[in-house]
């Protein structure tokens, strides 16, 4: 099993786009500085779907997905408190979707997707759909576009605490400029083929892993 350990705080992980089928990002410890910062090319939604596989043991509250703008640090953030709800911000404006069983230990497939004609947001927990909610209807979520990885953006690019950092395993990260339809976000779910993303796509990715942030395969069935 392929283990890279990255030490340098400002290490480039990836230059060009890489393919992550079968790998996962682990953060091994809770720190104010490990992240992965995505890159894309695509400077303005009017749309989202953000899906990602995530594990974890952690109590508190913690981010699994942020972007940030230089007018917006929350223009799309997913976020799970210390209780049975996770949060979606776009533009600065959200809340939680609560009554979600999200288990420690245990690995878990989530999308939240939002329409900025609409303003409608939904998430997407282990194929269950949550309730709709409005945020921020008629304006699209403009760059320049800063994504991380483990942490939360309190500023462009920057302002992380630990009390919102990441400490688990990340997998499987696709974005698109579009609501994907219920069907394929349970294709996703259910790891049955799917579109890719068109603004990430974890089999063809470009990042940069910064401070202690490891890569590994995926654990498979011994069956």
């Amino acid at each position: 099993m392929a283990l890279f350990l990255l030490l340098a705080m400002l290490t480039v992980c990836a230059a060009t786009p890489q393919d992550l089928s079968g790998k996962k990002f682990i953060f091994p410890q809770e720190t104010s500085t490990a992240h992965v910062r995505l890159t894309t090319t695509k400077q303005d939604l009017r749309a989202v779907t953000v899906c990602l596989r995530s594990f974890t043991d952690l109590q508190r509250g913690y981010t699994l997905f942020s972007l940030a703008t230089p007018s917006a640090d929350n223009a799309f953030l997913i976020f799970k408190s210390d209780k049975n709800e996770v949060g979606i911000w776009v533009r600065n404006q959200g809340g939680y979707f609560r009554g979600q069983n999200y288990k420690l230990n245990t690995w878990h497939s989530l999308c939240s997707t939002w329409d900025s004609a609409s303003g409608l947001a939904q998430l997407w927990l282990d194929g269950k759909p949550s309730n709709l909610r409005l945020f921020s209807s008629g304006s699209s979520i403009s760059g320049p576009i800063i994504i991380v990885l483990g942490q939360d953006q309190d500023s462009h690019g920057g302002g992380f605490v630990i009390e919102d950092s990441f400490m688990g395993m990340l997998s499987n990260v696709h974005m698109w400029d579009y609501v994907i339809s219920p069907c394929e976000i349970q294709n996703y779910m259910e790891d049955l083929s799917f579109a890719p993303g068109n603004v990430l796509n974890w089999g063809a990715l470009e990042f940069q892993a910064i401070g202690t942030v490891l890569i590994e395969d995926e654990q498979k069935s011994c069956n």
